[in-house]
């Protein structure tokens, strides 16, 4: 590794997580349109655009890796959890429910390692049980105090971190990779298109997207960079992830939840209840003792 790799590596990597910070400020100016819908848009103009520069580059390898039952199977799986992570984002932000969304990209590194223990035998440290141990106390702690399970911050922890045990089963860089899962996802998109979410759920047909055209320009503008918002972070996360360090990254990776956060609470206003302010520092501490155990490592 030169001189000058690390301040690249950094460079890329504070880009991408920066960009994934941000996103709730993007998915605000689509709030006119339904989650689900913004969720079928984001899937199917991602493909599209990932797919016309890797076209360009005559690069084929991602279609080619559904020939492989087992990678299928894998690929299909990544894309499933990949679309339940996105949705439900997009869906806790325009409901004002971005505190709770960072509060899950928080745990989400501390779920990654349960994950690792469960299925392939990864010993942890002293400090990652300890960490592990501090944010179960937190979420048990919201849990009790809010009567309610937090299951928006523990469904986004859990499917970005189902859907990074299935993409480490994949071997595909991160363009290829991207194309190949929104390809997988292309059926949920497309009926998606089909449902009206309202009060009920109900199947629309595309009737049900007549409202769309009655929506601003700059609403359309921005649901046609979807695509573009979706890919630039990714690629920027690989180039920061081949020159950085684990400890580098593992750092740099609460960039975007904490950036989330602060939208939250200083640009949408949201409430910060005291049981929000205990599970918080609970979390914040756990992430802390995570940092720590990776530059021991």
């Amino acid at each position: 590794m030169n001189n000058t790799a690390p301040g690249k590596g950094f460079l890329f990597a504070i880009l991408g997580y920066g960009v994934w910070g941000f996103l709730p400020l993007y998915w605000r100016l689509l709030s006119a349109i339904d989650s689900m819908h913004i969720l079928s848009f984001r899937i199917l103009v991602s493909l599209v655009t990932v797919g016309i520069v890797l076209l360009i580059k005559r690069n084929y390898l991602w279609l080619t890796i559904f020939k492989d039952a087992k990678n299928a199977v894998f690929q299909i799986l990544t894309g499933l959890f990949l679309s339940i992570s996105w949705g439900l984002f997009i869906w806790a932000v325009n409901r004002g429910a971005t505190l709770e969304a960072s509060l899950g990209y928080y745990i989400n590194p501390l779920i990654s390692i349960v994950l690792g223990l469960l299925f392939f035998r990864e010993r942890l440290r002293l400090l990652q049980w300890a960490a592990v141990a501090i944010a179960l106390a937190g979420v048990l702690t919201l849990t009790v105090l809010s009567g309610t399970l937090p299951w928006i911050p523990l469904g986004l922890a859990l499917s970005f971190g189902f859907y990074g045990l299935f993409k480490k089963q994949t071997s595909l860089p991160a363009l290829e990779s991207l194309g190949a899962e929104t390809l997988a996802s292309t059926p949920i998109g497309i009926l998606l298109l089909f449902f009206g979410f309202g009060d009920n759920i109900s199947f629309s047909g595309l009737q049900g997207l007549d409202y769309l055209f009655s929506l601003p320009v700059y609403v359309w503008v921005s649901l046609a960079f979807c695509g573009l918002v979706s890919a630039f972070p990714l690629y920027c996360f690989a180039k920061g992830a081949k020159l950085l360090p684990l400890s580098s990254l593992g750092f740099l990776q609460f960039i975007s939840p904490t950036l989330n956060f602060f939208i939250g609470v200083f640009i949408f206003g949201e409430a910060f209840p005291f049981h929000y302010l205990i599970a918080f520092i609970c979390i914040w501490t756990a992430v802390l003792l995570y940092i720590v155990s990776l530059k021991r490592r």
